[in-house]
């Protein structure tokens, strides 16, 4: 079953877009009031009202949804609802903390199903919660803690995953999906299965409004700009930027410029991943 919607072209905006169709999959009505909070919306701006991030602001206005991304969840938990968090391309799920009943936001997992209780234990099943040590090799997993006990930092987004390949020591080694292989400490929580949504890679925005409502602003070529504003304006005509490389409006380098420095974190890393487009 697909959850993808397409409309009818009756313009050229419709012509190219789709959604997802959330009646197919979604269970939850109006979200939980003790489990969201306000956040107000900075646009790019630190505190002294700079912009440090440029092409943001409005965009629709949202409540964040407070998800644990630990699930201490002792006796396992009960699958309430799947509903939709505008706040990330993942599904998200209401579920009840069967030791005391309690109420909590997770990431909704692929195969998860309403109604089902699911634990955190060893148990090799869809959906559950275990340490690396247990995921078996080959296995899909996601929602990774990075320490122990620390809560699930990467492998997030919608239709992610990354796979088991070795064992060794106190070490389990993933493939990541940005390509990266790193090793991981055996005692580190995931979730066995994928994250869900994965027709989202799929979605076409078709228009700039979509765009807009998201928080983002409109992102003008340099090319487009005079000398003055940005070092690959000016000139007659369509030509080249005329640099040997391409430059930030402050003259760095733009593309292929190594942004980590040195962390203790490397020594985990087997292999990065490759900026080369495939």
């Amino acid at each position: 079953m697909s959850i993808l919607k397409k409309y009818k072209p009756t313009t050229n905006a419709r012509r190219n877009t789709s959604v997802i169709d959330y009646s197919k999959i979604l269970t939850g009505d109006k979200p939980t009031k003790n489990l969201i909070i306000r956040k107000k919306n900075s646009a790019g701006r630190n505190a002294h009202g700079k912009i440090t991030v440029r092409h943001r602001g409005g965009g629709y206005k949202t409540l964040v949804r407070v998800i644990d991304f630990k699930k201490n969840f002792s006796e396992g938990f009960k699958v309430n609802t799947i509903e939709y968090d505008p706040n990330r391309t993942a599904f998200i799920s209401l579920v009840t903390d069967l030791s005391n009943g309690k109420k909590a936001y997770i990431i909704y997992s692929k195969g998860m199903e309403v109604g089902q209780t699911y634990n955190t234990t060893s148990e090799i099943a869809e959906g559950n919660t275990i340490a690396l040590s247990d995921a078996p090799l080959g296995s899909f997993v996601s929602q990774v803690e990075l320490n122990p006990n620390g809560g699930a930092k990467i492998v997030r987004s919608a239709g992610t995953y990354a796979t088991v390949t070795a064992k060794a020591g106190d070490y389990v080694t993933l493939k990541l999906p940005s390509g990266e292989i790193r090793k991981f400490l055996a005692t580190c929580k995931c979730t066995l299965a994928r994250v869900s949504n994965d027709a989202w890679g799929l979605v076409r925005i078709g228009k700039a409004g979509r765009i807009r409502h998201t928080g983002r602003r409109p992102q003008v070529r340099g090319k487009a700009m005079n000398p003055v504003d940005h070092p690959h304006g000016g000139g007659e005509a369509r030509n080249s930027i005329g640099l040997k490389y391409p430059k930030t409006p402050w003259g760095k380098h733009a593309l292929g410029v190594k942004t980590r420095g040195k962390k203790q974190s490397d020594r985990l890393i087997v292999s990065r991943r490759s900026n080369k487009k495939k």
